[in-house]
């Protein structure tokens, strides 16, 4: 039997709604990147307009790592799925998975290297080929060697990084977060530059973005989210959430309000790099399983899925919405195009990111009243699976 692509009707609105609105929330924290000399800053002392301060604090408190675990989980969820349903057919899903990953990891490469360095496609294919080396494990092994991979790394690193604040309190000067020279350099590739300049500068952050570090830590970060993904997946959480109203009720309970407090820390107590770090990568992923306990609950309302099928429909062209916003956002902020680079503030840039999204959504919904795939998607499955279906009309797998 020959692979295909998940059609229509085989899809699950709560997961293409819930890719949705990650993709809201990943725009709102990329505006960040798009228009400032990130990776060289923080964000919590570079504002000094009391406006676009208390912008970047309720950004950083409410969305700010909390939508990236999200969107990762759903990737193992979704690499779960494609096994599952490669099994039940009879099927290797090896070949096909690794194709995808391939082609993932090479649309990443052009994203990064040709339209702005924050990519993550790379990272989530890079990821993704341990998930699939792991894939066969039952669930409960899934979802421990995921729990134990992230704690243990995470939670060493904040037993050091709150050793040395207690041994060193001037570990805690936010100052050295700044790279002088690298701020200039992005100010005037980006801000004032031509593309070459800014391709130029694109590779210096990229050395950034993507320095060994980096590639090993995603293995602590990224890996373990997916990884649970993958759990829940095989646990069938999100097909099967009605029956799991409890549990999912409880997650959201526990989790929002322990993720916002976890987040909050930074703000409500005296800041240090120990503080950062919890907020990072203890509040961020508990707050984005309780935002996702949330959006589960509120799709098993009636009617719920219809009222939010333009969220879905932009969930179920997620790369093409995500390359989309890269390429407006570069756009809106680079010198070759409206020039806007460091020269609006943080609450414009919220309400343009908002403004995009909506954009994007009318986009989406027009775009699959023709078609069935978005188009980067279409270009994606053809590679995979030697065929594409795209047209409306043509689809009946």
């Amino acid at each position: 039997m020959n692979s295909t692509p998940t059609t229509s009707k085989q899809r699950i609105d709560t997961l293409d709604i819930l890719r949705g609105v990650s993709l809201l929330g990943i725009l709102l924290v990329n505006m960040f990147a798009f228009s400032t000399p990130l990776p060289h800053i923080d964000l919590k002392t570079w504002f000094t307009v009391p406006a676009d301060k208390e912008f970047q604090k309720w950004l950083d408190i409410f969305v700010q790592g909390s939508f990236y675990p999200l969107f990762s989980m759903l990737f193992g969820y979704g690499l779960a799925m494609q096994y599952s349903k490669a099994s039940r057919l009879g099927e290797s899903f090896y070949k096909i998975g690794i194709k995808r990953l391939i082609v993932l990891f090479v649309i990443g490469i052009f994203h990064a290297f040709f339209i702005w360095w924050g990519d993550i496609l790379m990272t989530y294919a890079f990821c993704g080929f341990v998930v699939i080396a792991l894939i066969r494990l039952r669930p409960g092994f899934l979802l421990a060697i995921g729990l134990i991979f992230y704690t243990g790394i995470n939670g060493l690193m904040a037993l050091l990084t709150g050793f040395s604040t207690l041994v060193d309190p001037s570990s805690s000067d936010i100052s050295q977060f700044i790279d002088i020279e690298g701020v200039q350099g992005a100010l005037k590739a980006y801000g004032a530059g031509s593309w070459t300049d800014a391709f130029t500068q694109r590779l210096t952050d990229l050395s950034v973005q993507f320095s060994p570090y980096m590639w090993g830590m995603a293995l602590f970060t990224i890996l373990p989210y997916m990884l649970i993904g993958a759990a829940a997946s095989k646990w069938q959480l999100i097909e099967k959430a009605k029956s799991k109203m409890v549990l999912w009720g409880i997650l959201m309970i526990i989790m929002i309000p322990l993720g916002i407090s976890l987040k909050s820390l930074t703000y409500t107590l005296h800041r240090n790099v120990f503080l950062d770090y919890i907020q990072t990568y203890f509040g961020g992923p508990i707050l984005a399983l309780g935002y996702a306990s949330l959006i589960v609950l509120v799709c098993c309302i009636p009617y719920a899925t219809k009222v939010l099928s333009p969220i879905a429909k932009a969930g179920r062209m997620s790369m093409t919405i995500y390359l989309m916003q890269s390429v407006i956002g570069t756009f809106i902020f680079y010198h070759y195009g409206l020039g806007l680079y460091g020269k609006i503030g943080v609450d414009t840039a919220t309400w343009l990111a908002v403004g995009i999204y909506v954009i994007q959504l009318v986009f989406a919904t027009i775009w699959f009243m023709q078609f069935k795939q978005g188009p980067i998607e279409a270009v994606w499955k053809r590679i995979t699976y030697g065929k594409t279906v795209l047209k409306k009309e043509e689809i009946n797998h």
